[in-house]
Order: structure tokens, then C-alpha cells, then sequence
């Protein structure tokens, strides 16, 4: 287990627990009510620690190493009935962009969604989460497909942005972005969208239009991370923390100004603390909400999806 520097404390109090435990197996030593005083402390500790995380520590754990990641859910959610397809037909495959058919009981799922890497070649491989714009083009292809046989669409949002670089933009990246959103927004079947991780600028609304958007408890949504907000106001990454905290990018924020529609909460710790506990959570959320837009014709569909976007951001006075 990895921990983030506002865990160390948690960390102490289970490097204490584990040398009680060894203390009473190795010696005639009865720890018994130590162990129990220690583990009352960790459970306190960790019940404080994370009840009042601030939107940095937030944005810490959407990055956390031993998160599950887009491919981690579905095969959790799918099983063996994922079939990943390849290409946009007109450049290359974007490794960074993921998506196949797959199973979730006996519903056929069109899932779609940026991978992103567990280790220093894999995240090569998949450059970092960050597509290209023949992997929004993917996307589309597949969204279309899915249109074509009435499949519903499930997105899994996890990227730190789309690709910034100079061949992206020469092949038309923003163009391949705002194309998915104009085409996602008046597609015919169902979209249900969750930011599982890292949901950043551009690069998540590729595949971020939805009827229903979600977001686990531990992730952000934002038109910039931190990181690049805090360079641009004070010319610094110092100020990372203000700048979360500013940019109002939590779940909770994202929730009170409408902009999603529902928090998936995760298990004390986040989501790679219980991994079966977190997939069967986005589950039942992708079910219930199918259950909900099943039954609405196409026309109704992008109807209130239309109403849904444009409601966001008015206010009365």
C-alpha cells in the first residue's frame, strides 16, 4: 500500500498494529487489549482524516497509483464478455482511448474510456491518459455504432487532459473534441458517463455529454487542473491548494451547481482501499440509471439531454 502524505498518520498507526500482532505471536505476551486500543485509534484516525479532506487531498487520491483505472471496471463489470474494438478507420488506434462491447447481466453495453498506465512503460504506452484526436474519433465511430444497434453508451472519464501536442493539434484535436460533443448531445440512445478519476478540461468532455453524469466521491472535474491554474494566476505550482479549492472541483462542488447528477460514494479511503466494494458501487449506479432512460424514445432522449446542457449556468436573481 501507497500512502499520500496526509495519510502518514494512518500509516504509523497500522505499522503499530502489525508490530503488537507480531509482539503476541513471537512472545507469551498477551496484547490483546493494546491491539484493540490501537485499532479503536486507527478507525478514529482514519474516520477524522477523511471526512474532511480538502479538494487538494481530493485530487490526490483521483491520482493515487493503486486506483482502479478504466479497463480495471470494466473487466470488473463485464467479465469475460468484453470485446475491445480498434481505430478510427482514418489514422491509428489511440491507445490512450479505450471502448468495446461488453455485458452487465444480459444488457449489452457500448463502454468507452481513457486508460491510462499502472507502471512506467505501460503509461508510455498509453501516454499518460492523454488521447489524440483519432482517439475522440474512435470514440465517435463506436458511439455511432452503438446508435446504429441501439446499444447503450456507458463513458468512463479519467484523463489529466486530452494530448497538447503540436501532431494533435495538426490533426485537428479541437475540432475532434467539440465534434463528439455536438454529435454525443443529440445521440439516440441512452449515454451515461462517470468521472472515475481525473476529469480535466477538454479532454473529459470528449466523452462527457450524458443523461446521466456521475462522479465518484474521490475525483475532480475541471476546466484546468491545479497544477496549470495555480502557474497561470501566481506564475508558481505552489499555490496547487488554493487553486483546488478555488476552482470549486470536487463532487460535492460539481453536485451544488448542477453540473452532474449524482455522487457514487467510495469506500472509507477511496477506491482502491476496497475495489470489489467500489466496482459493485458504479455498477449499481450504471443499472439504476439505465433503468431510468430505457424506456424514453429517441426523441425524448436528446430532448431532455438538450434541456439538461442548456440549464447549466443560469441563474435568477
Amino acid at each position: 500500500m501507497e500512502y499520500l502524505e496526509f495519510e502518514l498518520p494512518i500509516k504509523e498507526l497500522e505499522d503499530q498494529l502489525d508490530k503488537c500482532q507480531i509482539i503476541g505471536k513471537e512472545s507469551d505476551v498477551d496484547v490483546t487489549e493494546t491491539c484493540k486500543q490501537i485499532e479503536k485509534k486507527l478507525a478514529e484516525t482514519k474516520k477524522d482524516i477523511y471526512k474532511n479532506l480538502t479538494a487538494w487531498q481530493r485530487v490526490q487520491l483521483s491520482r493515487h497509483p493503486n486506483r482502479p483505472y478504466t479497463l480495471d471496471h470494466i473487466k470488473a463489470l463485464c467479465g469475460e464478455t468484453f470485446l475491445e474494438l480498434h481505430g478510427d478507420r482514418n489514422v491509428k488506434d489511440d491507445k490512450a482511448m479505450i471502448g468495446g462491447l461488453g455485458k452487465i447481466g444480459d444488457q449489452t453495453y457500448m463502454f468507452i474510456g481513457q486508460q491510462k498506465g499502472f507502471n512506467t512503460k505501460t503509461r508510455q504506452y498509453r501516454n499518460f491518459g492523454m488521447s489524440n484526436p483519432e482517439g475522440y474519433r474512435k470514440a465517435l465511430r463506436l458511439m455511432k455504432s452503438a446508435e446504429k444497434f441501439g446499444i447503450p453508451v456507458v463513458t468512463l472519464i479519467d484523463t489529466p487532459g486530452a494530448y497538447p501536442g503540436l501532431e494533435a493539434e495538426e490533426r485537428g484535436q479541437g475540432e475532434a473534441i467539440a465534434r463528439n460533443i455536438l454529435e454525443m448531445a443529440r445521440l439516440k440512445v441512452p449515454i451515461i458517463t462517470i468521472i472515475i478519476g481525473e476529469g480535466a478540461s477538454g479532454g473529459a468532455l470528449g466523452i462527457g455529454v450524458g443523461d446521466r453524469v456521475m462522479m465518484l466521491e474521490n475525483t475532480w472535474y475541471s476546466v484546468i487542473s491545479p497544477e496549470s491554474c495555480s502557474s497561470i494566476l501566481w506564475r508558481s505550482w505552489e499555490y496547487k491548494e488554493q487553486a483546488a479549492e478555488a476552482l470549486k472541483l470536487t463532487a460535492k462542488d460539481m453536485k451544488r451547481m448542477k453540473l452532474v447528477d449524482q455522487i457514487i460514494k467510495e469506500p472509507l479511503g477511496g477506491a482502491h482501499t476496497d475495489r470489489a466494494k467500489a466496482f459493485s458501487a458504479v455498477k449499481d449506479a450504471i443499472l439504476k440509471s439505465y433503468e431510468e432512460l430505457k424506456n424514453l424514445s429517441p426523441k425524448d432522449l436528446v430532448k431532455q439531454r438538450m434541456e439538461k446542457y442548456d440549464a447549466m449556468g443560469v441563474y435568477k436573481d
